[in-house]
């Protein structure tokens, strides 16, 4: 019961998240800040109150490592959010991030001197080269004619380059975080909880840098048409609605992923993360009739493909089924 509870958080949760970003990105695409501003303030309300205990409970890991790990997620979350600035679709945004595999695998062998098996280099080389074929066909589809003021120097295809190399960096940066947390697990033991309360609750005072954007989103999203709220006959700004519930889904496609890694395999883990973003990816496809081609389509199966390799489902999934023929072998 608690599995199928946590699978059905993460999939009604994380792809109703992506639905209502898109809803809010289609309108305004830069608002990705009071986007994150919000989530990391309800998350860290509600970690400071089930969590913290209102600062009575001090944390596992000591708070100076914390800060160093918020920094790199704080500044891996703003230059994701400015990315969708520079004609970055969110189809493409979505499976560039899926490229984390060939981060964290660069990193690990420069920083971690690890070896990785055929099997692993040859899913690298599959991501690498889906990512690759999303991204040279998503260039194609930018209007090398700017309809940008000349005043900020920019045309729409450099826009864009300039967006990939923000998604790149950021991606090397989240891998680097990543290996920077597996050591801290290691020494002192996993706490996601804590984790998760003092990533959404250090970065906050951040914000106070961005707060001029924020502000201004804050006036446009009040200026949206609004809509009646059933039963109360209140009228809301429909923007200010579409946050809300991203913030919501949001937080429940958080605590599925938790519930689920403290109920199932990493296998199962990486299987329902893996489907959800494949699910979400061709739903925002489709209803929002995002320009996808056939080689799009080619270059996300082989992201997904190599993504499983990767995580060695195939020869888990072997392993399974050849399972109790093994044991009845070893009873006879």
């Amino acid at each position: 019961m608690g599995r199928a509870f946590a699978i059905a958080l993460v999939f009604i949760g994380c792809c109703s998240n992506v639905v209502s970003l898109e809803l809010l990105v289609r309108d305004f695409p830069g608002c990705g800040n009071i986007v994150t501003f919000a989530q990391f303030l309800f998350i860290a309300v509600e970690g400071l109150i089930s969590e913290a205990k209102f600062g009575r409970k001090k944390p596992v890991i000591p708070v100076r490592n914390y800060i160093i790990m918020v920094t790199m997620f704080f500044t891996v979350s703003v230059i994701n959010n400015y990315a969708l600035n520079f004609n970055i679709a969110m189809p493409l945004h979505m499976i560039f991030r899926s490229g984390s595999l060939i981060a964290n695998m660069i990193l690990g062998i420069i920083i971690l001197r690890k070896k990785y098996s055929p099997s692993k280099y040859l899913s690298i080389a599959l991501i690498s080269f889906g990512i690759f074929v999303c991204t040279v066909m998503s260039a194609k589809q930018v209007d090398v004619v700017s309809e940008i003021p000349e005043k900020q120097g920019f045309s729409a295809l450099m826009r864009w380059l300039i967006g990939i190399a923000m998604l790149t960096f950021a991606l090397l940066m989240s891998a680097r975080m990543g290996i920077f947390q597996e050591t801290l697990y290691k020494e002192f033991g996993k706490h996601p909880k804590e984790a998760l309360f003092y990533n959404h609750c250090l970065p906050l005072p951040g914000f106070m840098l961005l707060y001029t954007d924020i502000y201004n989103h804050c006036i446009y999203f009040s200026q949206s048409s609004p809509v009646v709220i059933p039963v109360t006959g209140m009228t809301v700004p429909i923007m200010w609605i579409y946050l809300l519930v991203n913030v919501l889904t949001q937080y429940v496609c958080i605590r599925g992923v938790f519930i689920l890694t403290t109920e199932c395999t990493s296998l199962t883990v990486t299987l329902v993360v893996t489907l959800r973003k494949f699910l979400s990816l061709i739903f925002s496809i489709l209803y929002f009739q995002n320009p996808f081609t056939i080689w799009h389509w080619m270059g996300t199966a082989v992201v997904f493909v190599g993504t499983l390799l990767y995580t060695e489902v195939w020869s888990s999934v072997q392993a399974a089924l050849r399972g109790p023929d093994i044991k009845e072998k070893k009873a006879d």
